[in-house]
């Protein structure tokens, strides 16, 4: 149902830091002709510091305005809290909702399983996990995927863990249609090599057209036009992530003309020099 080059969409805000919906159809604007899909609210949305309130109009207005499937980040530590979220996305009319593995608690394998099979019971659309050990504290482990894989509705993962022998053994363990999907940038081809479908990107706000063509390459098998895209873009994936995302990402659309505003704290703006080094790397790529 979902492969490609799809987008974790930032969260713009106006100078008093209320969301700006205006910004969010700009930039879909400059996105949908070359993405597959588009995740709103999700980490690279500031979900954190949504209100539920907020989350939940985000999220409706991409679904009303975007022209490509929405997956709604949805994603609590809490159960009752990602169930409220699911519910609200549904009704928003999105296509798919993604739900980041409970952080801060650290749930056993079988409270995740619980976590996922409640979720899933509860809603009508495909519910994609998101595992990213950095930020949750915990691993989502191959054989918990494999387990998770068997719960209806539950159709695919966005993998963040960094690790490909975990991502191969994840795509070993589960069946065909289950839709594994790069959750760092710098792993699309890889992951794309071993069986992957697509990335959930950071990156994609920034050079959506590069992406797209890198994956466009592999679908038609050139292979070594797939890897030179891949290497090309290796700078700005790294520049993406030399603070905390979506502190680069922002800075990055703002010095594209896009629609981005400043973090909400407690994250605050990249620095000047930080600035400097993301400068040079959107020059290189002729994106400024």
């Amino acid at each position: 149902m979902f492969e490609g080059i799809i987008p974790a969409l930032v969260t713009p805000f106006k100078e008093n830091f209320d969301v700006d919906f205006e910004g969010i159809a700009r930039n879909l604007d400059y996105l949908e002709k070359y993405v597959d899909a588009v995740v709103p609210a999700g980490t690279t949305g500031e979900a954190a510091t949504l209100s539920h309130e907020e989350h939940v109009e985000v999220v409706r207005y991409v679904c009303d305005v975007a022209s490509v499937p929405v997956i709604a980040g949805a994603g609590s530590n809490s159960t009752r809290e990602a169930l409220f979220l699911a519910k609200e996305a549904e009704k928003a009319g999105a296509t798919a909702a993604m739900f980041v593995t409970p952080y801060y608690n650290k749930p056993n394998p079988e409270g995740l399983f619980r976590h996922y099979k409640a979720i899933s019971d509860a809603i009508s659309i495909p519910v994609i996990v998101y595992n990213v050990p950095s930020r949750t504290g915990i691993n989502t482990t191959p054989e918990t995927v494999e387990r998770l894989a068997s719960i209806e509705r539950v159709i695919g993962i966005k993998e963040a863990s960094g690790n490909l022998k975990q991502v191969a053994e994840i795509i070993k363990r589960t069946p065909d249609d289950f839709i594994v999907l790069s959750g760092d940038d710098f792993m699309t081809l890889p992951i794309l090599l071993i069986g992957g479908k697509g990335v959930i990107s950071v990156a994609a706000n920034v050079a959506p057209h590069l992406m797209k063509e890198m994956f466009k390459a592999f679908k038609e098998g050139d292979i070594k036009k797939a890897k030179e895209l891949h290497y090309k873009l290796m700078p700005l994936y790294d520049i993406l992530f030399i603070d905390t995302n979506p502190i680069p990402v922002k800075k990055a659309l703002e010095l594209m003309g896009l629609a981005a505003g400043k973090p909400r704290l407690p994250l605050v703006e990249l620095s000047q020099e930080k600035t400097e080094k993301l400068k040079a790397v959107l020059g290189s790529l002729e994106l400024i």
